[in-house]
């Protein structure tokens, strides 16, 4: 500070409010901007759940194994024209599903019982922030999934079609935007121990007979139309009508749109924020 600054501080009479500080660029400092406080609070909780074990597990250590287990054993021999070719779009919708549910519905329903999410709600980056903070951290949590799931895939002799790559982006959007709401609804209306124990058990039931691996028309005829509707056996068939024949599936981005929708609308109107 120069020596003029501390002569007029000085002589201030009591009481009076000082400016506010300046930048050493001569600017007054002031809140980033809202897209700058969402990406940087999406980053934080990546970072977050990349470095907790438990969550690891569920992310990344958990899709390879089952990868691995469904090309070297004939659990999905008949369902398309290669064991990897089925494998790997059931696991990404997998990863989907592990991230944007059930890690995501556990760390906020943990985060509103110890009172985070009611003090983050109270900052700058507000309530809407905190949400789209969270949908980008589950942007960069899955885009880790795909580069290590994809790439062991591919190492395993994965060659998904090109002309698909853009509809499986479209599919995977849709899905993480569904599944990140679901998981939301759930962690802020249940207790977090509950919210522990439904997420954990979708998760088995829909990766066992929601069409995440086995395709929902290759389930017995008396629940296929019931499975068909779940975001789950939506993301699974698109995926592998993107992936392995090169197709768009509209009726399987509808499911999830509409999942995303109803999810939201009910998360906006039962959500506790503590």
């Amino acid at each position: 500070m120069s020596p003029d600054k501390m002569g007029d501080l000085a002589s201030a009479p009591r009481g009076t409010a000082h400016p506010a500080s300046e930048t050493p660029g001569g600017q007054r400092g002031s809140a980033a901007a809202l897209g700058t406080r969402i990406l940087r609070h999406g980053a934080y909780e990546m970072l977050g759940m990349l470095r907790n074990g438990e969550q690891l597990v569920l992310a990344i250590v958990l899709p390879l194994l089952a990868l691995v287990a469904l090309v070297v054993t004939p659990v999905l021999d008949a369902y398309g024209p290669g064991r990897i070719d089925v494998a790997a779009p059931g696991v990404l919708a997998l990863c989907t599903m592990s991230t944007a549910f059930t890690g995501q519905g556990i760390a906020t329903g943990f985060d509103r019982r110890y009172g985070v999410l009611r003090f983050l709600s109270t900052t700058p980056l507000g309530r809407s922030g905190l949400i789209l903070g969270k949908a980008v951290a589950v942007a960069g949590v899955l885009t880790v999934q795909l580069l290590v799931v994809g790439g062991a895939a591919v190492l395993l002799g994965w060659s998904p079609d090109p002309g698909g790559i853009v509809a499986a982006a479209i599919l995977l959007l849709l899905g993480s935007a569904a599944f990140t709401a679901l998981g939301l609804l759930v962690a802020g209306t249940l207790r977090p121990e509950a919210t522990l124990a439904v997420t954990n058990l979708l998760w088995i039931l829909l990766a066992a007979a929601g069409g995440v691996i086995i395709p929902a028309q290759s389930l017995p005829e008396a629940v296929q139309t019931f499975v068909s509707a779940l975001p789950s056996a939506a993301l699974g068939d698109g995926l592998r009508s993107a992936l392995i024949e090169g197709a768009f599936d509209p009726l399987a981005c509808l499911v999830l749109l509409g999942w995303a929708a109803l999810a939201s609308l009910a998360a906006i109107r039962w959500f506790k924020w503590s």
